[in-house]
């Protein structure tokens, strides 16, 4: 089935700007998002989601009542909700395999959503910018292309990505929003910022540096989030990379090295010495292959649980 907005089918083989002007709601939503002011969302009761990650969880969720993520510039974050259930999903996508990756999430709500129930399935759209390599237009048209080929009926909603989501300073690009998150009680979606990314931000940001495909990281009907086992051999040239001064690491392991926030080198840094440091996890950190399981606890904070209690 096609995707939909305001209940026409988008033309996919017109560029985005011929879309934007067909359907100017979606210019007036993004101008909308923009306009906010970026909240910072503390710990309690948030479900932080990096690169290559998705979470989904209903309303009932009695742990997790924010899914977000941030630190997106060339990437694109993807909420995809079913207004009936009020099933919601969370994806940091950065375009490795966009196809699957959607069909991974369109599964992950659907499995929350009776089929003859009533609602439909929305989709917000946020990230990227005018970079110059366009690498945010080319992940923009895959995720359009890959939910237009849903089997299910998909309704964009939020469209605020690359040229939407663009501001130039001194004829440099950056994104406007770098990070959302999504309420998942009251379907509110707003710019946000993460003061703690975690548990595991190392090991989260490791597996995806060593090529992870996207992985999901939560359990809504025991409320636990399962991160792992995951698995990998020593990190090529990691001393090299180590030893190289800021300039180096943001030109060479950077999509767009003047657009990333300012934490970018000492977040790369600080997952290459994990990489050094656990050349192989299965010894170090998974040995006996079971996942490093978390629960909210009494404040609202993530918890490691015993696998003996599991």
């Amino acid at each position: 089935m096609p995707l939909l907005v305001n209940g026409a089918r988008v033309d996919l083989a017109r560029p985005t700007g011929d879309m934007i002007r067909a359907h100017p709601q979606l210019e007036e939503k993004a101008k909308l998002l923009r306009s906010q002011p970026t909240q910072i969302v503390e710990p309690k009761g948030l479900l932080y989601v990096q690169q290559r990650e998705f979470a989904v969880t209903t309303p009932k969720d009695g742990s997790v009542s924010i899914l977000g993520s941030d630190d997106a510039t060339t990437c694109h974050i993807v909420v995809l909700r079913h207004t009936g259930s009020g099933a919601t999903c969370l994806t940091h996508c950065d375009g490795s395999d966009t196809e699957a990756e959607v069909s991974l999430i369109m599964s992950s709500v659907k499995s929350f959503s009776s089929p003859t129930g009533c609602g439909r399935l929305e989709v917000h759209l946020v990230g990227g910018f005018n970079d110059d390599r366009q690498l945010s237009q080319k992940l923009t048209n895959q995720l359009l292309r890959a939910f237009d080929l849903q089997p299910e009926e998909v309704h964009l909603v939020t469209f605020c990505v690359t040229e939407l989501n663009d501001r130039e300073e001194q004829d440099i690009h950056f994104p406007i929003i770098y990070g959302i998150a999504v309420n998942v009680k009251t379907a509110e979606i707003f710019p946000a910022t993460f003061p703690e990314k975690g548990p595991d931000e190392s090991l989260r940001s490791a597996h995806v540096l060593t090529g992870a495909p996207l992985t999901n990281i939560y359990d809504a009907k025991t409320e636990q989030l399962r991160i792992g086992p995951y698995f990998w051999g020593p990190f090529p040239h990691v001393d090299f990379w180590l030893e190289q001064d800021d300039a180096q690491i943001l030109q060479n392991l950077s999509t767009s090295p003047l657009a990333e926030p300012p934490h970018f080198v000492s977040h790369i840094r600080s997952t290459l010495r994990f990489l050094k440091e656990h050349p192989f996890p299965s010894r170090s950190l998974f040995p006996d292959r079971k996942p490093r399981i978390y629960k909210k606890n009494e404040e609202g904070l993530w918890e490691q649980v015993c696998s003996e209690k599991i």
